[in-house]
C-alpha cells in the first residue's frame, strides 16, 4: 500500500511538471523490473532501465494534461487505475510502436484482438494522442468499418438465416479491407488521398450502414486497426467434436464450421498486420457482464438498450460462431501470430502484460 501510495505521487508529481528525481526513476524502475515479463514485452532491462523509465518520464510530463482531458471526455475520470494503465501500458506501448515503425521504415499496422468491453476503443484514443506527443501521425480503424452494405447483409441474410446480426466472418468485404491496407501500407498524399471506410451502426434501426468515408491527405505513420476477430485464424475441424457451451447441438456445430471455413476469406488481410496485440479477459464470460453494464448504462440515460435476456443471446450467438476457448485463447500462447498479451481484470484494469 506505502509503495503504491509513493508510485501514484511520484506519477502526479511528473504529470504537475517537476523533474524527475534520480531516486524516483530507481523507485519506478524496481516496479517495473518487478513484474519480469512486463519488462521483456517492452524491452525494459537492467542495462538500458534507467534510460527508458526517464525517457517515460518526458513524455508523461508532456502528454499528462491531454491524457487527463481525454480520460474525462470518455467518462473515466481521473483514477488511480487510469493513471497505473497509463504509465503500465500506454506509454511503453506507444514509444514501443514509434520504435518498431523507424525500424520497418514504413506504415506500421498494428493489430488489436480484443471482445466486448475489452477497452480497444479508449485504447486507440490514448495511443493516437501518445503518438501525437511523439511526432507521429496515426488513425484508428475498425473492423465493424468493412461491414458490407446494408442490402449485400440482407442478401447474404437470405442465403444464410442463421447470419441474424452482423459481426461474425462473412459479413465484412475483406477485399475492401485488403485494398485499405494495401494503399496505407503505399502511403498517401494531398495528391492521392485515401478514403477510410467507416460504418453507421444506428442505421436502418441498428442494423447499420455503410456511411461517408474520411479523407486522408497525409502520410500516416502508424494505423490501428481493431476487431473482436482480428487476426483469428481458423482451426482445426476436431475441434468441435468437443466444443464448450453454447456450442450443444449439431446445427450449433454446423454454425461454428461454417464460420471456421469463412475465416480462411480474411487471411490475406491478416497478412497485411505487422503486429498482433491481442487485450484477454482473464474469464471470456465476463463479456456478458461489461454488456450488461453497458446497456443499463445506456437505459438510464434514456437510450434504448436490450434486457439482460436479450443480451444472454446476443453474446452467446457470437460464442457459437467464434468460441474464445477454441479461436483466442490458442493464440496468446503462439509467438509467431502475437507479439504481446494483456490481461484485462474483472473491474477492466490491466492485469499482465507479456509476449508469448
Amino acid at each position: 500500500m506505502v509503495a503504491q501510495f509513493k508510485f501514484m505521487t511520484i506519477l502526479q508529481r511528473w504529470g504537475e511538471g517537476q523533474l524527475p528525481k534520480k531516486e524516483e526513476l530507481e523507485t519506478l524502475l524496481t516496479a517495473e523490473l518487478g513484474t519480469s515479463e512486463r519488462g521483456v514485452a517492452f524491452g525494459i532491462g537492467v542495462e538500458n532501465g534507467l534510460e527508458e523509465i526517464e525517457m517515460r518520464s518526458r513524455l508523461w510530463r508532456s502528454v499528462y494534461p491531454d491524457l487527463l482531458q481525454l480520460c474525462q471526455k470518455l467518462g473515466l475520470g481521473k483514477s488511480e487505475g487510469i493513471l497505473t494503465t497509463s504509465w503500465h501500458f500506454w506509454l511503453p506501448l506507444g514509444l514501443q510502436l514509434a520504435y518498431y515503425r523507424e525500424k520497418l521504415g514504413r506504415t506500421l499496422i498494428q493489430g488489436i484482438l480484443g471482445g466486448q468491453g475489452t477497452g480497444k476503443t479508449t485504447l486507440a484514443a490514448a495511443i493516437k494522442l501518445i503518438l501525437k506527443h511523439l511526432g507521429y501521425s496515426s488513425i484508428a480503424i475498425s473492423l465493424d468499418d468493412l461491414y458490407k452494405t446494408y442490402s449485400d447483409r440482407k442478401r447474404l441474410q437470405k442465403q444464410n438465416p442463421r447470419l441474424i446480426w452482423r459481426g461474425p466472418p462473412g459479413t465484412h468485404d475483406v477485399e475492401l479491407g485488403v485494398q485499405l491496407l494495401e494503399q496505407l501500407r503505399q502511403g498517401c498524399s494531398e495528391v492521392e488521398p485515401i478514403f477510410l471506410p467507416r460504418f453507421d451502426k444506428s442505421a436502418y434501426n441498428g442494423a447499420g450502414e455503410r456511411t461517408e468515408p474520411e479523407e486522408i491527405n497525409y502520410q500516416v505513420d502508424i494505423v490501428l486497426f481493431e476487431g473482436w476477430f482480428v487476426g483469428v485464424r481458423p482451426i482445426d475441424e476436431k475441434a468441435f467434436d468437443m466444443a464448450p457451451p453454447p456450442i450443444i447441438t449439431a446445427e450449433d456445430r454446423l454454425f461454428a464450421q461454417d464460420t471456421n471455413a469463412r475465416l480462411k476469406e480474411y487471411l490475406p488481410l491478416w497478412k497485411l498486420l505487422d503486429r498482433l496485440m491481442v487485450l484477454y479477459p482473464v474469464d471470456y464470460h465476463l463479456s456478458k457482464q461489461w454488456r450488461k453494464e453497458a446497456e443499463r448504462k445506456a437505459i438510464a440515460s434514456g437510450k434504448s438498450g436490450m434486457t439482460d435476456t436479450e443480451i444472454e443471446r446476443f453474446v452467446e450467438y457470437f460464442w457459437r460462431s467464434l468460441h474464445p476457448e477454441l479461436f483466442v485463447t490458442p493464440l496468446i500462447s503462439n509467438p509467431s501470430l502475437v507479439d504481446l498479451v494483456v490481461e484485462i481484470q474483472p473491474d477492466r484494469s490491466i492485469g499482465n502484460i507479456y509476449s508469448p
